[in-house]
């Protein structure tokens, strides 16, 4: 049976239930010491001398390391981030020194040895205060405190504005969240005495790491290896290399022995990457029969301390704008403005969630303004197969009228919108994402090697990033379905940067897309020498064969086969000896985005999703329940339609946190809430029904028609859930989270107000 499209048990999950997994902070190797980072107590100050000599007298102790005593390259997008500071400190947890030692106990007192002389400088902890006039500067060389400025202009907006039966003006904002994964940043570094440097990592891009560590540690490429073990989740927070990373590889080769150093969740709260928060002001020009004629929109985004993917992601958001819904004139100025805060970078969507919470709020706004419905002015503006957007991506495929069809009639929208009881509604939102994303580099490929064994298996070689959701198994399942075994005659090695093939890791929902297509034609590369050999068998044309089920056979003569083990018996074990194998790399059609005008058709396709969220509002406490989610999604033809129901419910739940509850409690740059008992992410109860829809649209680039979903489904949760409150009671509210001092303050003033409640 051909297990492509058909729900398949993880290749991994036995592994995982069972506790066989082995993830990063599981490794011990011969002589390994435990590192920990001295990280700043204050959000912004200059750092005078750091002394360690009480540090390195503790029994126990190997290494103790400061920024004067290691490499100070500069890494980052933009680079302006040091693996240990040397002469500032910049944020609550900025790392400034590390230590070896023997047992993690040693370690932690080491810390409280080293003795920092700060020089505190004026904390600015928003936006606003980073761009006040006279405001000391974050790095130098940034005037304003502003990294970079994105400004975008798609069309003719003020025309667009001139054509409008109706301009609406409205501000939004969301706020800081965190990742949390169930495993926190981990890390073992081993620097060998040839001068070779092997890394173990929770890394979401294995390749890219090699690169940057090698840049910042000054090494040849070759000298430094990373192997990716099995990540309990990641989201785009550890897509970047962080302190620890570089801090454990300066540890090991100071002390010749393997170190490792694992975030403890308070760490991971304060000193990691996180979602930003952004301010939006949308401007909107729409027909009075809701068609959309132009959008004008405002930015500010909080980068932190540094600057991550925060360029990148700044300089995605114009894109979000003209994708979902046809609109001719778009323009886009924003900000990315360093504050004394942990810094922003990716994180699941990359700056869309932010930007949908914002425009698909203002589409209901505008629909009730018109006397329309929201599904009928989403059906009015919904983009469509063939569709070129005003910056130049190319829609090759597009279910996303039908997810809007289907979503609402599996919902009941019609009959429930503006019907249901008081304090119960409903409210829908649409999203999208890409599969892949050409913007990093002057490509978007990956690489793979597939190898038929003699016994029938098949082995394959990929350098793509399984972090959790399930891509080794999706992959497994396009080589099994192009060369004809079951699945369970596959195994996968990915993301070792000596022993697999390129790739350039996981984000932007590349997996299936990019590294799937890799997979299929190293596959349809080793399945044509089978063939080959075949015929050779069965005195055969190579075109009249078929494959499946372990077995080659003459098409229309199905008893004359052989097995795949036996034709790759005959082709190893033959005069030649050769092995049947197929090496093969995929680079998208799809253009690198210019970064100053935001033109680009930066991914080979794009998925859509509607999501309909039912809500319960308590008014006398401000409580909202999130009591059912239909959730439906065109991510082309589903290779594993059970993981891709995973992907759908976990990015439900995900989006309910950031919409209702996620947020960084701050007080002068300190984070209050660093810890899973007092960061509020939901619980089992929190979580609603999900009634998930998949619309399969084959996308004709996709291996196998199948399309990215790991991110987009989490795109449409917010303004979904937000657009519901509204239709419960009648209150909009416009910055997340939606807590429940914020929904009692926004019902006490619409009833003094006289609004609806």
């Amino acid at each position: 049976m051909n297990p492509v499209g058909v729900s398949v048990q993880r290749i991994d999950g036995v592994a995982k239930v069972t506790g066989e997994a082995v993830y990063t902070d599981d490794l011990f190797l011969p002589g390994m010491l435990y590192g920990r980072v001295l990280r700043s107590p204050h959000p912004h100050a200059r750092i005078r001398h750091v002394d360690v000599a009480r540090a390195r007298a503790l029994r126990g102790v190997r290494a103790v390391l400061s920024g004067a005593d290691v490499p100070g390259a500069r890494y980052g997008t933009i680079p302006d981030e040091q693996g240990l500071a040397t002469d500032k400190v910049r944020f609550v947890g900025d790392e400034v020194a590390a230590v070896a030692a023997v047992d993690p106990e040693t370690a932690a007192e080491a810390l409280d040895l080293i003795a920092v002389d700060y020089e505190p400088l004026p904390a600015l902890l928003t936006p606003e205060a980073a761009m006040a006039e006279g405001a000391p500067l974050l790095h130098a060389d940034k005037p304003g405190n502003i990294s970079r400025v994105v400004s975008m202009h798609f069309g003719d907006v003020e025309r667009g504005f001139a054509e409008a039966d109706h301009v609406l003006t409205h501000t939004f904002e969301t706020q800081v969240v965190n990742h949390c994964a169930i495993e926190p940043h981990a890390v073992v570094a081993s620097w060998e005495a040839s001068g070779k440097l092997t890394v173990w990592s929770s890394s979401q891009t294995p390749f890219l790491m090699q690169r940057t560590l090698a840049e910042v540690l000054g090494l040849p490429l070759h000298r430094v290896r990373v192997i990716k073990p099995k990540v309990g989740g990641a989201f785009g927070g550890k897509r970047e290399m962080m302190g620890p990373d570089f801090a454990a590889a300066c540890l090991s080769r100071a002390t010749g022995r393997p170190v490792k150093i694992a975030n403890d969740r308070e760490e991971e709260f304060a000193a990691t990457r996180q979602r930003h928060a952004l301010r939006v002001t949308l401007t909107t020009g729409v027909r009075r029969d809701g068609t959309l004629v132009a959008k004008d929109c405002h930015a500010v985004m909080d980068n932190g301390a540094y600057n991550g993917r925060g360029p990148d992601i700044l300089g995605s958001c114009p894109g979000y704008l003209t994708l979902l819904y046809r609109i001719a004139h778009v323009r886009f100025h924003g900000l990315l403005v360093y504050t004394n805060t942990a810094p922003g970078s990716a994180f699941r969507g990359f700056g869309n969630p932010q930007i949908r919470f914002a425009d698909d709020s203002q589409m209901d706004i505008i629909a009730e303004a018109l006397g329309l419905s929201p599904v009928e002015i989403r059906l009015r503006n919904a983009r469509a197969a063939g569709d070129v957007t005003p910056n130049r991506c190319v829609i090759t495929s597009c279910g996303l009228r039908e997810t809007l069809e289907r979503a609402a009639e599996r919902s009941g929208f019609h009959e429930k919108w503006r019907r249901l009881p008081r304090g119960r509604g409903i409210g829908v939102a649409c999203g999208h994402h890409t599969s892949g994303f050409k913007s990093l580099m002057e490509h978007d490929a990956s690489s793979a090697a597939v190898r038929i064994n003699d016994d029938g298996t098949i082995h394959v070689a990929s350098g793509g990033a399984d972090v959790g959701q399930g891509m080794d198994t999706v992959l497994a399942q396009i080589a099994a379905g192009e060369i004809g075994v079951d699945l369970e005659q596959v195994m996968m090695t990915t993301a070792d940067t000596e022993t697999t093939p390129f790739d350039l890791g996981s984000y932007g929902s590349r997996g299936t897309f990019i590294a799937g297509n890799a997979v299929r034609l190293a596959s349809a590369e080793a399945r044509r020498k089978l063939l080959a050999v075949a015929a050779d068998l069965l005195e055969a044309d190579p075109g009249d064969l078929e494959t499946g089920d372990g077995r080659v056979w003459v098409r229309g003569s199905p008893r004359r086969a052989v097995t795949i083990a036996e034709a790759a018996r005959a082709s190893l074990h033959s005069a030649r000896g050769e092995p049947l194998m197929g090496e093969a790399w995929y680079n998208p059609p799809s253009e690198r985005l210019d970064r100053e005008t935001g033109m680009g058709n930066v991914s080979p396709a794009y998925s859509f999703a509607t999501q309909i969220a039912e809500v319960e509002v308590d008014e006398t406490t401000g409580a909202v329940r999130v009591l059912r989610v239909t959730a439906a999604l065109d991510g082309g033809v589903a290779i594993n339609p059970a993981g891709v129901e995973g992907q759908l419910e976990g990015s439900v739940v995900m989006g309910i946190g950031q919409a209702l509850m996620e947020g960084f409690v701050m007080r002068q740059g300190v984070m209050l809430n660093p810890s899973m008992l007092d960061y509020k992410v939901p619980q089992t109860h929190d979580a609603p029904e999900v009634e998930t829809i998949i619309v399969e649209v084959t996308d004709p680039g996709g291996p196998f028609g199948a399309k990215g979903v790991g991110e987009f489904a989490l795109v449409p949760t917010l303004a979904a859930v937000a657009n519901a409150i509204y239709d419960a009671v009648g209150v909009r509210i416009t910055s997340l989270p939606i807590t429940r001092e914020k929904m009692l303050a926004a019902l006490r003033e619409a009833e003094r107000g006289g609004g609806r409640p």
